[in-house]
């Protein structure tokens, strides 16, 4: 998963394309988009199935399209579980090639202009072969080839360029991916045909195989990596694992304006914490080349700022958290449309098991989870600009994607059922039910905090209307914000009781339950681990039956639920608004979002 605008980190060691929500941030629409917008120019985004082709239009040369980044890039590599932010995986994606590509529908496209085909050729032992595309090259005429992709394989495997020492306080001394998911599988990886193909086998198998080397994560130039390092040109196998850190590093700290690139534009200038500014790419080895003249991306951190930039024509695509006084605003601008969808970004409220009464006490969780009216949580806040908005019941899929089951409702958590919840607190011997809650053995319960991240006025909503709900089963919560830039540390150093934020999603479920629910897992911040369900997950990884996979991912889901430890909330609503002037924009709800197209944007022919 991965972080969307404003929101910290693209994931601290999350899965294939898992990242954190903070502030003003969210994805774009996927398979339900409606156009509300003030114009026509999105409208067949309402249309079933028009989701990865709506505002699709031939263009014409010419034209500078500024497009809002929420937060500043603070570094440059993707893969880096700290450079895993949103934003950077946005301004990356417009100049390094991955793979396959997430698209608005959840799918996933195969980026042709890298690969021509990705095929699994056999299932014992899973193999997977590549053929790169003859032409792909980086812009300096380096070939594109299984040297790029090697490189990318042992620097996330992590075994063969391993994280620095817990001594390392800079963390400059080794690689730290923010996912070793499917990486860390590979057995071999074989180039043949000048290393224009490659022949990949697992150790064992993997379901999500087609997260690696893309989703939202593209590769960087071998060849560079090798030239900085001074390690042998052309032979990534040879790399040591100092070689490899001292690349990671550079990449790291390194504006993709100084190393070659593969991508319709190129970054010409980044002018930190302001814009990057991206011309097309004579060099570019793709099929189709870009046509504006000038695409930016503009740095502007304050959400509220996003529609008068709009309306003033300093910006032509905003991609905020929608939020009613912002919807409102936008619906006004003429020449301007706006979609608001549903996608792979999903709100939650997690607790953290290693509080010890949060931890010891099951009957207190489950209390808790059933004192908490999602309803009216929905109602205060996201519905009020999108009726459709409803109770989320699953951790690894979203109602639109298949394998989606309701794990949640039957439990009766998030129900605001008051009388069932001080039931569980009773029957556990709890005392003062209702007035000062106090354990079987006569400590006080709480007050806990929550926390949310500071500025986001849904998040304190949401924070304010669960101290109302607890405090009627006798259990204080004090509201604690985070700083913009905070949310990692805090998840990281366990420094709550209970906290809000989302994730947005790649459409690989059970690399996402790997990271966030295993034992042990880069985002399972709250300590969380039960043996049944690390068997179930560890299964759905293996299973290449992606029916089976979900079935698997579901019995999980249905054991964590139980154990009341993330409580979902909703699918948050998407908001993309873009001039109508300019076509072949739309909102992508995964982790790539709207920018996961950038060369065909233009101006309408």
């Amino acid at each position: 998963m991965r972080v969307p605008s404003s929101a910290l980190t693209r994931a601290l060691t999350l899965a294939a394309g898992l990242v954190l929500v903070l502030t003003a941030c969210s994805s774009g629409g996927g398979g339900g988009d409606s156009n509300k917008g003030s114009s026509a120019g999105l409208t067949s985004c309402n249309t079933v199935g028009k989701a990865n082709t709506c505002n699709s239009a031939a263009t014409k040369s010419g034209g500078t399209f500024t497009y809002v980044l929420e937060k500043n890039i603070q570094q440059w590599n993707v893969q880096d579980v700290n450079g895993n932010t949103f934003e950077n995986g946005e301004a990356l994606e417009v100049v390094l090639p991955q793979v396959f590509i997430p698209q608005p529908d959840f799918s996933v496209a195969l980026n042709t202009d890298l690969v021509t085909s990705a095929t699994q050729t056999s299932t014992s032992p899973q193999t997977i072969v590549y053929k790169i595309n003859p032409k792909a090259a980086w812009n300096d005429g380096t070939p594109i080839t299984a040297d790029d992709f090697t490189y990318y394989w042992r620097t996330n495997n992590g075994k063969d360029c391993p994280p620095p020492p817990a001594s390392d306080s800079t963390q400059t001394h080794g690689c730290l991916p923010q996912s070793t998911a499917g990486y860390d599988r590979i057995k071999s990886l074989t180039p043949s045909d000048n290393g224009k193909t490659f022949t990949m086998v697992m150790s064992k198998p993997y379901s999500d195989w087609k997260s690696l080397f893309g989703a939202g994560y593209p590769l960087y130039p071998a060849h560079t990596a090798e030239k900085i390092s001074g390690a042998k040109a052309g032979d990534a196998t040879a790399m040591t694992a100092t070689q490899m850190a001292q690349a990671w590093q550079y990449f790291l700290k390194t504006p993709p304006t100084k190393y070659p690139t593969a991508g319709p534009y190129k970054m010409q200038q980044w002018v930190d914490n302001d814009h990057a500014t991206y011309v097309p790419d004579p060099k570019w080895t793709g099929a189709k080349k870009a046509t504006l003249q000038r695409l930016i991306f503009k740095v502007i951190s304050d959400a509220t700022q996003e529609p008068t930039a709009l309306k003033n024509n300093e910006v032509q695509g905003i991609y905020p958290q929608p939020e009613v006084d912002l919807v409102n605003q936008v619906k006004d601008i003429p020449g301007v449309t706006y979609t608001i969808g549903n996608g792979l970004t999903w709100e939650h409220f997690d607790l953290n098991l290693h509080n010890p009464v949060l931890g010891k006490y099951l009957a207190l969780r489950q209390a808790m989870f059933t004192a908490i009216n999602i309803k009216d949580i929905i109602a205060k806040t996201v519905g009020q600009f999108d009726p459709s908005v409803k109770p989320l019941g699953n951790h690894n899929f979203v109602p639109g994607q298949a394998g989606y089951k309701d794990v949640v409702t039957g439990t009766g958590q998030g129900s605001g059922d008051l009388t069932k919840a001080k039931a569980y607190l009773t029957a556990a011997k709890f005392t003062g039910v209702g007035t000062a809650l106090k354990t079987p053995d006569g400590k006080t319960v709480g007050p806990f905090n929550c926390r949310y991240t500071t500025g986001n006025q849904i998040r304190q909503s949401e924070c304010q209307i669960l101290q109302s709900n607890l405090a009627s089963l006798g259990i204080k919560v004090t509201i604690k914000p985070i700083g913009a830039a905070d949310l990692g540390t805090v998840l990281a150093g366990h420094q709550y009781d209970i906290i809000v934020f989302a994730w947005v999603a790649a459409p690989f479920p059970s690399s996402g339950a790997q990271q966030n629910w295993f034992t042990g897992g880069g985002g399972n911040y709250g300590g969380y681990s039960d043996k049944k369900a690390d068997a179930l997950i560890s299964q759905a990884v293996g299973e290449t039956d992606a029916t089976k996979a979900a079935a698997l991912l579901n019995q999980a889901d249905q054991l964590m639920v139980n154990d009341a430890y993330v409580l979902p909330l909703y699918q948050k609503p998407t908001f993309f608004a873009t001039q109508t002037r300019f076509v072949n924009m739309r909102n992508n709800s995964t982790n790539v979002g709207p920018a996961y197209n950038t060369g065909t944007w233009g101006l309408k022919k």
